[in-house]
C-alpha cells in the first residue's frame, strides 16, 4: 500500500530586497571626521512575511560589521547604521543577485533617526498592510 503525500499547506517563502546602511568611521586621535564614506547595500532575503525580512535584514546588517587598522595606524569601524528600504521582489530579480552603491553622507550614524525610515514606512511592510 502506498501513501500519497499531502501538500503542504505552509506558503513557500518571498523573496525581499533590502537595502542596508553601512558607514566607515576612522577615527584619527579618537575623533571621528564628519564626512564618511557610506556603503549602500542591497541584499536578499526569504521570509514569509516583511517583518520577518526586516528582522532577517537587520541580524545581517548587524553580522556584517568589523573593525581593522589602516595604512596609517588609525582604527576604522564598518558599522551598521540601518535599513534605508525593503522591497517584496517578484520573478524580474535573479538568484543571488546583490548590488551596492558607496557614497560619502555628513555623520550618518548620528541622523540615522532622520535617514532610516520607521519600520512601518518601508515598502514591503506598508504594501502588506494594505492587502
Amino acid at each position: 500500500m502506498r501513501l500519497a503525500r499531502q501538500p503542504s499547506t505552509r506558503r513557500p517563502p518571498d523573496i525581499y530586497g533590502a537595502k542596508l546602511l553601512f558607514e566607515f568611521c576612522v577615527l584619527v586621535s579618537s575623533k571621528a571626521s564628519d564626512m564618511r564614506l557610506c556603503e549602500e547595500r542591497l541584499v536578499l532575503v526569504n521570509a514569509p512575511t516583511a517583518r520577518h525580512a526586516l528582522k532577517q535584514a537587520t541580524a545581517q546588517g548587524k553580522a556584517s560589521q568589523y573593525q581593522y587598522k589602516n595604512g596609517d595606524g588609525n582604527p576604522v569601524r564598518f558599522r551598521f547604521v540601518g535599513v534605508l528600504d525593503l522591497c517584496h521582489l517578484g520573478g524580474e530579480c535573479e538568484p543571488n543577485e546583490v548590488w551596492y552603491e558607496l557614497r560619502h553622507r555628513l555623520r550618518p550614524m548620528e541622523r540615522r533617526r532622520t535617514l532610516i525610515p520607521k519600520a512601518g514606512d518601508l515598502s514591503a511592510i506598508r504594501s502588506e498592510k494594505r492587502t
